[in-house]
């Protein structure tokens, strides 16, 4: 009996001494905390419970992000956001962080995954997030329950809801911007017959927060939430001539100045006189800078304190460019600009006296 209690007391002493390890503290100190399952025995249960929306956290795997086909800034790729999320995975399993921020850091993974391919499965995610299926499927459960999620119909396949749009509509620099330039802009592509964008800045980018697309078969590809650098688009060129020097510094800091096409602007300087041009017509261009056979024109739009908060263009496949009805394209822009920045509250249109 005695040789039976000492053999539990040291089976007991060797469990302890695992507990304490895995907890982080030195053997015999302290109450044992019980481990989580492994991400094995985690999926088993999702397994058996397809049905539980219960969001379950594994430390076992970093996570990412941006990364689609349409991603020609090369910014905010897959592999970049899988580093930094594989980084805050380290500092998790250093016991440093609890494990709700362990949660916010997948759930914002699988969020930013999303963004990049409109439709993708939950074997797809796993892999490109290093995540156990059974974590995924519950965070996508607990996701569509919400409504930020959706999922399509008779299928395994899941992207970004609607309701993320009106999240991120509030995040603009004028909640009512989009809704102000909605008529303009459709008034544009009704004229003009071309695709019509309204863009803002984001980091040292653009992002197009609205579009009206061509009536044309042939027309400009874009995607409202689609990225684009700031030095080889209309909207970029305006919204940096227009900037605070101080500030607009400290955005093309962060710009990378990438060879897109032959007529792209790689230098520094030569980008800034690209500016001033700019602000002394009154307008931006994209010469097929960015886009192969994509000439657009572009106007800046003013909120009330008289400061570029977003950009408006029209886009034209070359062929059907005309040089000598720009002038008259580049009027109703700013036409349509001023209507939208008055509705804002700007007094004093900027683009009246154009270089002032």
């Amino acid at each position: 009996m005695g040789s039976d209690r000492l053999i539990l007391r040291r089976k007991g002493d060797a469990f302890l001494d695992r507990g304490s390890r895995l907890a982080g503290r030195p053997p015999g100190r302290g109450p044992v905390r019980r481990c989580r399952p492994r991400p094995d025995e985690a999926h088993d249960a999702a397994r058996r419970d397809l049905s539980s929306p219960i969001v379950s956290l594994s430390k076992s795997a970093p996570a990412s992000g941006r990364g689609g086909p349409e991603s020609e800034s090369g910014s905010h790729t897959m592999e970049q956001t899988s580093e930094r999320i594989r980084t805050m995975d380290e500092d998790i399993g250093d016991s440093k962080q609890p494990e709700s921020v362990a949660a916010v850091l997948k759930v914002f993974a699988i969020l930013n995954a999303l963004g990049e391919r409109s439709d993708i499965g939950i074997t797809d995610l796993s892999v490109r997030l290093a995540m156990p299926k059974a974590t995924v499927y519950r965070f996508l459960q607990t996701m569509k329950s919400l409504g930020y999620v959706r999922q399509e119909a008779g299928s395994e396949r899941y992207g970004l809801a609607m309701r993320m749009f009106e999240i991120g509509a509030k995040a603009l620099p004028s909640p009512d911007l989009v809704d102000l330039a909605k008529h303009p802009m459709q008034m544009l592509a009704d004229s003009t017959g071309e695709t019509v964008h309204l863009g803002s800045l984001i980091d040292s980018e653009i992002i197009y927060i609205h579009k009206v697309d061509s009536r044309h078969m042939l027309g400009m590809y874009s995607r409202v939430g689609r990225r684009a650098p700031l030095h080889c688009t209309a909207i970029g060129k305006v919204l940096m001539a227009w900037e605070h020097p101080e500030r607009r510094d400290r955005i093309l800091d962060g710009a990378e100045f990438k060879r897109f096409r032959d007529k792209t602007i790689t230098e520094r300087p030569a980008f800034l006189a690209e500016l001033a041009q700019v602000k002394r017509q009154g307008f931006g261009e994209d010469r097929e800078e960015f886009d192969d056979h994509i000439r657009c024109l572009g106007v800046p739009i003013f909120d009330r304190l008289g400061q570029p908060i977003a950009g408006l263009s029209v886009s034209f496949p070359t062929f059907r460019f005309d040089e000598a009805k720009a002038p008259e394209v580049v009027k109703m822009l700013q036409a349509a600009s001023r209507g939208i920045s008055e509705r804002l509250g700007c007094t004093h249109f900027p683009l009246d006296a154009p270089g002032a």
